[in-house]
């Protein structure tokens, strides 16, 4: 799989953009600020449906723009694909594929997989617990573009959740109206335990096919501590050991939890059991690697993670498109040539760099500038 044409309008800083690509490495280079990023930030958005840089699509459509559009052509198995994707803020997003209205924009989800590797990155070490859940469900979409709607349905079910705990804790803790009806929130319970259940049993199982590719990653990176482990705590019981991706157990596991903290929720007006509360632990050694590992390490442990999830795609089915975006300025020269190493050989592999010095020569491919808010060869 790569992309052969990438053409932007109205996206971020460029009022036009066109690219042809080929397989194989291509570089951007430029200076901070010109628009490096905008370009591969477009295709991870085809292929997610979000930006790894911003929560809404408000930034993405450029100052004074009513809309942005992003064209991409996609080549499978010398079958081409054409997605077109257009961003509305406030209102609703439109796609097409081949010229053909979609449905809903998530029907474009699998034309275009991707695994980006950026500075914001970083996080999945150092960051909160919903930077580690996104990663996963990132990649179990990418996996099965089904899991979107599994994703979206629980988020729904979580959200109707949580507006009638809220709306039960307000009347039970004033003075005025009648108590609240709880029997409603015995079906969302029901609703809650279901979705959340086939979402918390798609991340166990990811996450066990995910260990040993991860452990082999960081080994390959860098010979500073190790082994790198993933762990997967459910707020199910998060002194207990890991659970089984077993969704029928999970289901009744659920609903047991739910009724042991219903006092609490009521309380707090608010949801505190189910994947949304989770978080994948990383440890080096016997150490959590949030608060204990080095820059180095931590940059070593993300780099381990993307490289894992491409791993893990490559095997199922083709190659995703790779994108490393300013990646090697934040790497020791030992660190670039292995990274380098290990990539070099996917089908299609996207760079930016500020400085060209930085590319480690194991990458050598076609280069772009980026300047001016244009793109042209290097």
């Amino acid at each position: 799989m790569y992309v052969s044409h990438l053409q932007l309008a109205d996206f971020r800083s460029y009022g036009e953009a066109l690219l042809e690509l080929s397989p194989g490495v291509t570089v951007f280079v430029g200076a901070n600020g010109q628009g490096k990023t905008n370009l591969i930030e477009a295709l991870g958005y085809v292929a997610t449906l979000s930006s790894h840089r911003v929560s809404s699509d408000t930034p993405l459509v450029r100052q004074g723009a009513p809309r942005a559009i992003i064209r991409t052509k996609i080549v499978r198995d010398e079958r081409s694909m054409v997605v077109d994707l257009e961003l509305n803020p406030g209102k609703a997003n439109r796609a097409r594929i081949n010229q053909s209205p979609a449905q809903r924009p998530r029907e474009v989800l699998g034309a275009l997989r991707t695994v980006l590797f950026a500075p914001e990155d970083l996080s999945l070490v150092k960051g909160d617990p919903g930077e580690r859940r996104r990663f996963l469900d990132d990649l179990l979409v990418s996996r099965a573009p089904r899991m979107a709607g599994v994703r979206s349905d629980y988020e729904r079910v979580l959200k109707q959740r949580n507006a009638l705990l809220k709306s039960a804790s307000g009347r039970m803790f004033s003075r005025k109206g009648a108590p609240p009806d709880l029997s409603t929130l015995e079906v969302w319970d029901a609703h809650l335990a279901e979705t959340g259940a086939e979402l918390l049993a798609a991340r166990l199982s990811l996450v066990d096919d995910l260990r040993p590719l991860v452990e082999e990653a960081y080994a390959g990176l860098t010979d500073s501590g190790g082994p790198a482990r993933l762990a997967y705590r459910s707020s199910i019981d998060p002194d207990a050991p890991e659970p089984a991706p077993d969704r029928e157990a999970l289901t009744a596991a659920l609903r047991s939890a739910m009724a042991e903290a219903r006092d609490r929720e009521l309380q707090r007006g608010v949801s505190l059991v189910g994947p949304h509360r989770d978080d994948l632990v990383l440890s080096l050694g016997e150490l959590p690697a949030k608060g204990y590992a080095s820059q180095g390490e931590s940059w070593s442990f993300a780099l381990s993670l993307k490289l894992s999830a491409f791993g893990l795609l490559r095997e199922e089915s083709d190659d995703p498109v790779l994108i490393l975006d300013d990646v090697f300025a934040e790497l020791d020269a030992e660190r670039r040539r292995r990274l380098a190493e290990r990539v070099r050989d996917a089908e299609q592999v996207l760079v930016t760099a500020a400085v060209e010095d930085d590319i480690p020569k194991e990458l050598d491919g076609a280069r772009f500038v980026v300047r001016d808010g244009g793109v042209g060869d290097g």
